[in-house]
């Protein structure tokens, strides 16, 4: 099985189709999503500065892929890198007063094993019943059956987003890129 926190060196890199173009200027909706704690979380009422990363579904050693071919789906390989990179960098952003959440459609029980495995210290949002994915119209794929939303990440203060990464790529460097727009 292979290392979910190492990302190979030939993974494709994602091109920008356009579909996240729309959301710089968009207020987020009022809707609550659950956090792998179990807290519920309404991102539209959260004062001040908010950074959202979003990827399709971490991995767990020892456990194959959604996929046979997951990493050669542009996009789709990094999850846990990308997460680990904002979790090593969460101290930075809380020193710019910045909250930084993860959220992904995955359930909170697969999120809650992640968070705890990989010592995450920021809440991770489900977005299971895609509530948030169709009101924003985030960028998506589906693979196996399952709608996943495409590696993306933005800045949103109060409430409404200012700035949006997408495509990301190299996910393990999407952390350090929204840090630098922040500074």
């Amino acid at each position: 099985m292979k290392d979910p926190t190492v990302l190979p060196d030939d993974l494709p890199i994602p091109e920008d189709d356009g579909a996240a173009a729309h959301l710089a200027g968009w207020r987020l909706p009022s809707l609550t999503l659950t956090a792998a704690d179990g807290a519920p979380v309404d991102l539209a009422s959260i004062p001040g500065l908010v950074v959202v990363f979003a990827y399709p579904r971490t991995g767990r050693p020892g456990e194959p892929s959604l996929v046979d071919d997951w990493d050669a789906i542009p996009g789709a390989r990094g999850c846990t890198p990308q997460t680990c990179a904002f979790r090593d960098l969460h101290a930075e952003f809380a020193a710019l007063g910045a909250r930084v959440f993860g959220l992904s459609t995955q359930d909170t029980a697969y999120q809650r094993e992640m968070v705890d495995r990989l010592h995450v210290p920021f809440p991770v949002l489900s977005d299971a019943e895609l509530a948030l994915t169709r009101a924003l119209r985030l960028p998506t794929m589906d693979v196996a059956g399952q709608t996943l939303i495409k590696r993306m990440a933005w800045i949103a203060r109060d409430g409404t987003i200012e700035r949006v990464f997408y495509p990301v790529f190299p996910p393990d460097r999407n952390a350090a890129d929204v840090l630098a727009a922040l500074q």
